[in-house]
């Protein structure tokens, strides 16, 4: 391509391979030993929404509830300032709204129940296998859809690329001690789904720069393939982040998790599609014999 300047962005890639290692590493010891804290979804407890007639601090209600024995109770608005949700882990119990409740009103007589919501240990542990299974799914039909569309070669990159990515992700929830509901559940699959976006676009111009160009190594062509997406793959990420900064900012606390697995996820999602895929089809030995279909007498370089 006329005046575009070419990166060689697999001169780095010895020192990718090492950092993606090592947060890989991080990411399993972290959730093989301390695991992921489990939101409510996943667990098991009791939901209960309240009504004030004036706007209320959530902080202080979680203070009331800590001081009188409640553990770890998780405070926040919904909907409005003056609606407050409370989530409480554990078995779930009828009585213990009406606890909080008396709670509430011995600080403030206008606190009205709105609603009660539980969630059984059975219910948790089915929304946990059933969450791991899609994202098992989805990691089966990425990597069929890519071997169809392109190469098997391409297809290994790019699951393993997404399963890095699902890994980091998850590993950095762990090691921050962050909750993991659905919220976030939906986030990591959205996380892959990003990524495979990403890594799409730039597997799309390697096959497209195999034939096209002959008789030039393969990281020259994919480092040429890389720094025609460049601006695309920033201006996408770009304009991404900022969006979830506005929402990790001003979206309230029930998505305040879901955005932060989406930066992370954008972030190394982003860093993945350029190191991780491409580096990968170099260790396969990716070459224009892969890509071009060559006929029966014929010379993959005799072709256009």
């Amino acid at each position: 391509m006329d005046g575009l300047k070419i990166y060689n962005f697999m001169k780095f890639r010895g020192y990718a391979l090492v950092f993606s290692t090592a947060m890989l590493v991080i990411s399993v010891w972290s959730l093989a030993t301390k695991g992921l804290v489990l939101g409510l979804d996943f667990s098991g407890g009791t939901q209960i929404e309240v009504g004030y007639d004036e706007p209320v601090n959530v902080s202080l209600v979680r203070e009331e509830l800590e001081s009188v024995g409640f553990e770890n109770p998780v405070v926040v608005h919904f909907g409005a300032e003056t609606e407050v949700l409370i989530r409480l882990q554990g078995q779930p119990d009828q009585e213990l709204a009406q606890e909080i409740l008396a709670v509430l009103k011995s600080k403030d007589a206008n606190v009205d129940l709105r609603r009660i919501d539980f969630v059984g240990p059975q219910i948790g542990e089915e929304l946990r296998e059933d969450g791991g299974l899609g994202m098992l799914t989805a990691l089966i039909i990425v990597m069929i859809y890519v071997a169809i569309r392109f190469q098997l070669k391409f297809s290994i990159g790019a699951v393993l690329a997404l399963a890095h990515d699902v890994i980091i992700t998850l590993g950095l929830f762990s090691l921050g001690r962050l909750e993991f509901d659905l919220t976030v559940l939906a986030a990591i699959l959205a996380v892959v789904g990003y990524s495979l976006n990403d890594t799409i676009v730039v597997s799309d111009r390697i096959r497209e720069n195999f034939r096209k160009i002959r008789n030039v190594p393969a990281v020259d062509v994919i480092n040429e393939s890389l720094s025609q997406t460049l601006w695309r793959t920033i201006n996408t990420s770009l304009t991404t982040f900022l969006v979830l900064l506005a929402l990790f900012f001003f979206g309230g606390e029930l998505i305040h998790n879901f955005s932060i697995a989406l930066m992370i996820g954008v972030g190394i999602g982003t860093y993945s599609s350029i190191y991780v895929a491409a580096s990968l089809m170099l260790a396969l030995n990716i070459d224009r014999n892969d890509l071009v279909e060559v006929e029966e007498g014929e010379l993959v370089d005799d072709l256009p």
